[in-house]
């Protein structure tokens, strides 16, 4: 593998972040959103996992992957710059009145348009932010460098991308586990807490057996140009009642393209993922030594 060479913190790296496309090199940047009182598990971003707070997890996982050009915290908090900042990445203070991480990512996209390689105004449509939840302590850098190389490879290039993996059984009907229900052509067609679809005439529990269903990995790319225009974007009464933002991209016609990756993801939103969490830390630590 390539060496990542450093320009002034462990998230930071040389031009590898820039790819060609038709407008100009094609950049990314990793931003992960953090918001230090949690509506549904408040401190979640600094609590232990395995002896390290889950937002360094995330830094650190995100920070093994080779396309992005920067790995950037966007906080509400001063508390959470200072700690990013001491673990070698750059941060961005953004207000805490923000509604979701994309509107995180939205009002901090000069500078990470910037950290990214580009010229503030000149570089929107060949910039790609890529949003990874800062509940994601075990994500998995090769599926940042495939999101990566899917915006690279599509032609025309989307306006944002997420990951989908096969769910088990097991996590068909919780509601803490974001399902994603999928057009043939990988359009993403809708976002839910429940499963999707309803297989009508079967028992809940037989219903994996009769359709296949897809999970949503906590992690979007966004076209600059594209997460520009979230605050102008209309109220949305879906993303509302669901409480998932990208539902917000859906309903104002906005596409949402899918890839599939292999594999299990945890999001921590509950006290019991959060014990899963350490758990897992616990028996295979993925992180390599600090």
């Amino acid at each position: 593998m390539a060496p990542l060479w450093p320009l002034g913190g462990a998230g930071q790296r040389a031009a590898i972040g820039s790819a060609q496309c038709d407008g100009g090199p094609m950049r990314f940047v990793v931003a992960v959103p953090a918001r230090l009182d949690s509506a549904r598990l408040p401190g979640k971003v600094m609590a232990d996992i395995g002896g390290q707070p889950m937002a360094r997890r995330v830094l650190r996982r995100c920070a093994l992957a080779r396309r992005p050009a920067a790995v950037v915290l966007c906080a509400d908090s001063p508390a959470l710059v200072e700690a990013a900042e001491s673990w070698g990445f750059p941060a961005l203070l953004t207000s805490a009145d923000c509604g979701s991480g994309s509107e995180r990512l939205a009002s901090a996209l000069e500078p990470l348009v910037a950290l990214a390689g580009g010229e503030a105004g000149s570089a929107l449509a060949d910039t790609v932010i890529l949003n990874v939840q800062g509940d994601q302590p075990f994500i998995d850098p090769a599926v940042i460098d495939a999101m990566a190389a899917e915006f690279e490879r599509r032609d025309p290039m989307p306006e944002v991308l997420t990951p989908i993996y096969r769910l088990g059984a097991d996590k068909l009907h919780n509601p803490n586990v974001v399902k994603t229900l999928v057009a043939a052509d990988g359009r993403a067609l809708y976002f839910s807490r429940s499963a999707l679809p309803h297989v009508r005439g079967v028992e809940p529990d037989q219903w994996h057996a009769h359709a296949p269903f897809w999970g949503h990995v906590g992690l979007y790319g966004y076209r600059a140009d594209v997460l520009a225009g979230w605050t102008s974007l209309p109220p949305s009464p879906l993303e509302h009642t669901e409480k998932l933002e990208q539902l917000r991209l859906l309903e104002a016609g906005i596409g949402i393209g899918t890839f599939e990756v292999a594999g299990d993801f945890l999001s921590v939103d509950t006290p019991e993922q959060l014990e899963q969490a350490r758990a897992l830390a616990a028996a295979a630590d993925p992180d390599p030594s600090p």
